[in-house]
């Protein structure tokens, strides 16, 4: 009502400084500033690895520096807090990985894990592996099922910690193959391999990364990839659901989302810049080198696969009676 009463070319002024000033004009300016991608893990894991890759990627296109901010403690809940709680004009982002999905049924946290977050772009996946040690008699998904239900609780299978990805991937083959086989939970993948290499536990579900070359070399048997689809790195490796067990997903994911509100310009920009870095060449051929699966996803695939891992994983935490450590 005021600008209606001021002379004309004020009243253009006006106008014009109020559409400057508005979300969607600053949307289309974005990015004017650094941008902060919140890592809440240790520096050196696979959510970190992609981060920097992707960052400094997007960095060059977007023509601002990317900051990588590791925040790791709390089981990513302090780094992941932290953008629940941050400015929502897409200048600070986080990178979800499988925790984001699997803590909700575990522990009351202090943000909501859709509710409060953007869904900015769905980068890709990282599967586990279901690999044996040499002496465990099966080759096979649906021999290793037989080989469980004949011996009921005497197959263990070895765990990066409890309520990781690789003991939830246990349990979940636990309750779709209908079998009873012990959870060993060791503190870190390293330690947990290095007793399957010696034999000290039968089975487990594995970063195909540093597992990857054992299985060449014939130290470890891989059955099969607990992925929807086939792995880059493995191709000629069925994925569980194929050989027997339909639906059977356990990965990791890489996942960038945003406070609750980002404009939608601001994510259509984001988006396209990382989609864009996910699928160039040597990015693609780096990840698929490591067992990742290219998912160059939409920020509604991004929330979308996040309420499913969380239907997923409560089942079963559930099923299984898994507490939270």
């Amino acid at each position: 009502m005021f600008i209606t009463k001021l002379p004309v070319k004020v009243r253009y002024f006006a106008c014009a400084l109020l559409l400057a000033a508005s979300p969607g004009a600053a949307a289309q300016d974005y990015p004017t500033k650094p941008v902060r991608l919140v890592v809440p893990l240790a520096p050196g894991g696979g959510g970190d690895i992609v981060s920097r890759m992707i960052g400094q990627k997007i960095s060059e296109s977007m023509n601002q520096p990317v900051i990588v901010d590791n925040r790791p403690g709390g089981s990513t809940i302090i780094g992941t807090e932290l953008v629940a709680r941050s400015a929502a004009d897409g200048y600070t982002l986080v990178m979800a990985t499988s925790s984001h999905g699997i803590n909700p049924s575990l522990r009351k946290l202090p943000y909501d894990p859709v509710k409060d977050f953007t869904g900015i772009a769905f980068i890709a996946t990282s599967p586990m592996m279901l690999t044996v040690h040499p002496n465990v008699p099966a080759r096979t998904v649906k021999e290793l099922i037989a080989l469980a239900k004949a011996r009921p609780g005497k197959l263990n299978y070895g765990s990066s910690g409890t309520a990781s990805i690789v003991h939830l991937g246990g349990e979940l083959f636990n309750l779709m193959a209908g079998v009873k086989t012990v959870h060993v939970p060791y503190k870190g993948t390293g330690p947990a391999l290095n007793d399957l290499l010696g034999g000290q536990i039968d089975m487990m579900f594995a970063s195909p990364v540093p597992t990857i070359p054992h299985v060449r070399n014939g130290r470890l048997r891989a059955i099969a990839m607990a992925s929807a689809e086939r792995s880059p790195a493995m191709p000629d490796l069925p994925t569980i659901a194929e050989a027997g067990l339909p639906g059977f997903e356990a990965a990791t994911y890489f996942i960038v989302l945003g406070p609750a509100g980002v404009p939608s310009a601001v994510v259509s920009k984001l988006n396209t810049e990382i989609v864009k870095a996910a699928r160039s060449p040597d990015l693609k051929d780096k990840l698929s080198s490591q067992g990742a699966i290219i998912v160059a996803g939409t920020a509604q695939q991004a929330i979308g696969h996040i309420k499913s891992e969380i239907a997923r994983w409560a089942k079963v935490v559930k099923s299984a009676g898994i507490k939270a450590e």
